[in-house]
């Protein structure tokens, strides 16, 4: 049973890290300049191949954002 508790109190304080990352300035920025430059895409329509770039790029940067978030920092 004690070893159940260790790993509940491990994901909890993992929850913890997770949200106090992504309650940063900085990500939350990121975030959300990430996901404008995404939307500027579809309001703008996708008509050349560098509306496709701009898409991935945006893409690419809030998949970033997120994995910096869910990643923990354990060696």
């Amino acid at each position: 049973m004690l070893m159940q508790n260790e790993i509940t109190t491990a994901n909890a304080t993992q929850r913890r890290g997770r949200l106090q990352k992504a309650l940063r300035i900085e990500w939350l920025a990121q975030t959300t300049a990430s996901l404008c430059w995404i939307a500027s895409v579809f309001a703008y329509g996708i008509s050349s191949s560098g509306d496709w770039l701009q898409l991935v790029a945006g893409t690419s940067w809030l998949v970033a954002n997120i994995s910096g978030v869910v990643t923990t920092d354990e060696t």
